[in-house]
């Protein structure tokens, strides 16, 4: 941790997200003084002890509000826009967030006279997808660069890390449930990347201090299908539950049924999703448009995820050796 932060200031729109909080650990141990952009800041207290006093301040932003976005902006030498969400819910739609919001966070990004700009994508991101969320991903990646010439796109696979929503959200339902879903028969391809990964790569967009224009591509070093990702899931929790295979009509039932809830485990669109695989292209990895084009080397879901699985254990830390896994001490 260095104990002298610089003059250079960064703008994290949503910044205190899954995501934002290791893009603020990783950017506070450069000696960035950084504005963490978001909703609530009476809840992004966790943020702060990332850094020394003084450097990390969350201030209160909303993506739906251009204004908010000006004064966060102001003075900033990148602005890094991370808000997303995985499902519409009322004002929080596909719409507002990835299509509206990323227009509005890269104008005034440009309007603060900010050198860079990253907006944070997904794999999947396709203007003719099927998908509400791929269409609006692509969208919104289109008003960025319109309104920024040179934003830089970043499009991770499914994301893992100690908060993620992957392997935390089905090794919950295998502590309750016999029986977990293989939606379309599990053979949809993806990539899981590590948090701690993506948030050092766009330490170093951000480091370089230019405005490429360019679409990277993360993914970690396994392809793994759905089934096989469910699979290590329930290993790593030693816990064994029937995977059944779930047709795409009737999946697409269920996630029509399962979005009417206030927070859906699955909807419609996400069925649509996993109709494609879910992994860095060839172009991106000929391009060298990838983490290891950036000098990184990815880490595997085998190095991290057992350590914060454990708890989903029937012992929890307890169980099988005895010993709590060892923690991970570099998140980024």
């Amino acid at each position: 941790m260095t104990l002298a932060p610089s003059e250079t200031l960064i703008t994290l729109i949503g910044g205190s997200g899954f995501l934002g909080r290791h893009v603020v650990r990783a950017l506070a141990k450069r000696g960035y003084r950084i504005r963490v952009a978001c909703r609530r800041p009476d809840l992004a207290g966790h943020v702060q002890p990332l850094g020394v006093p003084g450097q990390i301040m969350p201030v209160q932003a909303n993506v739906r509000y251009p204004d908010s976005l000006a004064a966060v902006c102001e003075g900033a030498q990148a602005v890094v826009n991370l808000t997303g969400v995985l499902y519409s819910a009322g004002a929080q739609s596909f719409d507002a967030i990835h299509v509206f919001g990323a227009e509005a966070s890269a104008r005034a990004a440009k309007a603060a006279k900010a050198k860079t700009f990253i907006q944070i994508s997904a794999i999947g991101a396709d203007a003719n997808s099927a998908s509400d969320y791929a269409k609006s991903k692509a969208e919104g990646e289109a008003r960025a660069r319109a309104n920024f010439p040179g934003a830089i796109v970043i499009r991770p696979s499914i994301v893992f890390g100690p908060e993620d929503q992957f392997f935390n959200r089905f090794a919950a339902m295998a502590r309750f449930s016999p029986a977990l879903p293989l939606i379309g028969g599990g053979t949809t391809k993806f990539q899981p990347v590590f948090v701690g990964d993506i948030a050092k790569a766009v330490a170093q967009l951000i480091d370089a201090n230019i405005a490429s224009g360019k679409t990277y591509e993360f993914g970690g070093p396994e392809v793994e299908s759905f089934r096989q990702l469910l699979d290590f899931t329930l290993q790593t929790i030693g816990r064994k539950r029937l995977l059944v295979p779930v047709p795409w009509p009737v999946a697409r039932i269920q996630g029509m049924i399962m979005g009417l809830l206030p927070k859906p485990l699955l909807t419609s669109d996400q069925v649509e999703l996993l109709k494609h695989d879910n992994v860095v292209s060839q172009d991106a990895i000929r391009d060298g448009r990838t983490l290891q084009g950036l000098g990184i080397t990815p880490r595997g879901i085998e190095a991290i995820v057992p350590s914060y699985l454990y708890r989903y254990r029937k012992a929890g830390e307890f169980s099988g050796t005895g010993e709590k896994p060892k923690e991970i001490v570099d998140l980024s």
